[in-house]
Formats: C-alpha cells, structure tokens, sequence
C-alpha cells in the first residue's frame, strides 16, 4: 500500500515537473537611437484583407474550357 502511494506521488511531481513553463529568451536592445524610437511605437493592426467575391458564387467558372482556366477563375474567389 505505500509503496502504491509512493509511486503515485513520484508520478505525479515528475508530471508537474515536466510542465513547468519554459523561460523566456531576452531580446536583445536596439543600439542606434532611431531604433528605439521605432520600437517604442505601436504597431497598428492592418485589417484583414478580404475580396469582395468571397461570398459571390463561383460557378460560372465551371464553364470554362479546360481544368486549369476552371482553377484560374476559382482562385478569385478564394
């Protein structure tokens, strides 16, 4: 019976051990002034950039001739 527990507690810490969070690398600082001052400003998100034809219907592209033109058409509307 302790040697049950035993075993489970040692388990259980190795199980803990081996999730502890990894240290962080240290990034290295900017040398010129101009790239401090770079770094220090947000950068603001761009929005996403989404075609129009996204939500339009793409069948038409399937009465083109051959495989590859159906596949050039399709990729506007991806």
């Amino acid at each position: 019976m302790k040697r049950l527990v035993f075993l489970a507690m040692v388990m259980a810490a190795s199980a803990a051990g081996a999730q502890a969070p990894q240290p962080q690398a240290a990034t290295p600082a900017p040398t010129k002034p101009e790239a401090k001052a770079a770094a220090a400003k947000p950068v603001a998100k761009q929005p996403s950039k989404q075609s129009s034809k996204r939500n339009e219907d793409a069948r038409q592209c399937l009465d083109r001739p051959t495989n590859t033109e159906i596949i050039k058409c399709a990729e506007e509307y991806l």
